[in-house]
């Protein structure tokens, strides 16, 4: 029988997480928050449904969003920077994890980040305790502890590191300023394509309870890569201050255990 695959949270991640689900045979629930956004998800062959978390309740109807869903991929950002409005993350989180208690669904894949290790120094690995210095770096954690301690769950966590990919790459952020720290810490990245096989892989051969760095390994230092993705998109490169004190590397391990990942896309 095929999977079905709920993802909630169709944004730069999981829609075409989500398209690529579909086109490797799988039957997929998807959720967003806009009436326009549900529209393009049915245009694409997912289920939709228009669900939004709130600290009070869940707005929607989750409970057959869940219904004969065999795993589920919890890609919600905490978005607890910026300007606008904050809301607690572990209080949705603890709203969606009472939802799906009381549902059939067993296997869960959340997506975290490597922010939970804050400003650990040298090699990082999965191994190494969190000591998130963010706010949403301590919710994150908080989260990850609330799914993987439910015994009667199998949920893997995994902490991907920088995001990039089509529209989205720091360096747009980081042209032009001048006097920033970390020019000789090392980059820890990862491209979309990656993000996507992992979680597949994943799904593919049932590697649940584990917890998984997501990182593309090579680890350029910050100065050398970003001077040379900003000549490649013919903009002002960063300007980096001597030397940097945080010199975190996040090391991959577990992932080669999943059936010898070989990543897709290198981030140059």
């Amino acid at each position: 029988m095929t999977k079905k695959i709920g993802v909630i949270g169709c944004g730069w991640l999981g829609l075409p997480l989500a398209e690529s689900l579909i086109a490797s045979g799988y039957t997929v629930n998807g959720t967003s928050t806009s009436d326009e956004k549900i529209s393009l998800l049915k245009k694409k062959g997912i289920i939709p449904f228009k669900i939004a978390l709130s600290e009070n309740k869940i707005n929607g109807d989750i409970d057959e969003f869940l219904n004969s869903v065999s795993v589920l991929v919890i890609n919600i950002p905490p978005k607890l920077r910026g300007k606008g409005p904050k809301e607690s993350y572990i209080a949705k989180i603890t709203l969606l994890h009472d939802a799906i208690k009381k549902s059939a669904v067993k296997n869960i894949i959340f997506a975290s980040s490597t922010a939970v290790y804050g400003d650990a120094e040298g090699t990082v690995t999965e191994k190494t305790a969190p000591q998130p210095t963010t706010e949403s770096g301590i919710q994150l954690v908080q989260c990850e502890d609330l799914l993987k301690n439910d015994k009667e769950l199998n949920t893997t966590i995994i902490r991907f590191g920088g995001l990039i990919g089509p529209n989205r790459h720091p360096v747009t952020m980081l042209s032009g300023r001048e006097n920033l720290s970390g020019g000789d810490a090392p980059v820890n990245l990862i491209h979309l394509d990656d993000c996507i096989g992992i979680i597949k892989r994943i799904i593919e051969s049932d590697h649940y309870n584990d917890v998984l760095n997501a990182v593309y390994p090579e680890h350029p230092t910050k100065k050398e890569y970003y001077t040379l993705q900003a000549a490649k998109r013919g903009i002002p490169a960063p300007q980096y201050a001597a030397t940097g004190q945080n010199q975190k590397l996040i090391s991959i391990c577990s992932i080669f255990l999943i059936n010898n990942y070989n990543f897709l896309t290198s981030i140059n």
